[in-house]
């Protein structure tokens, strides 16, 4: 039988919360580069857009997406620091500093974006 008892563990939310800012990432980068061709390829397509993005709800979306970008760079200083650095009990603060880190930066943003 496989045991589960790492799912108990603190860290591996830490993990989890890396591994799917990291799939929802990658889910919006060809949204992103979309736009980006926009810019070159229909100008007056882009603009609209542009409007469209003044939407309240946007801007909530925004700050998700600024948290996932956030919460998977802190997430991955944090790992690389698990393999170059000696660690002790802190682990658990700096993974809950972390997420703390990854939301100070997305809301920082959502109140720059309003």
């Amino acid at each position: 039988m496989i045991s589960l008892a790492h799912r108990s563990h603190p860290l591996w939310l830490a993990y989890l919360v890396h591994r799917l800012s990291g799939l929802g990432l990658a889910l919006f980068l060809p949204v992103h580069f979309y736009m980006l061709s926009m810019v070159l390829t229909d100008p007056e397509g882009f603009d609209s857009f542009g409007l469209w993005t003044q939407n309240p709800l946007v801007k909530m979306a925004e700050f998700g997406l600024v948290f996932l970008l956030a919460a998977h760079f802190f997430g991955g200083l944090r790992l690389l620091a698990l393999e170059m650095l000696p660690w002790s009990g802190r682990q658990k603060t700096l993974a809950a500093a972390t997420v703390a880190g990854a939301f100070l930066v997305a809301a920082t943003f959502l109140l720059r974006a309003i």
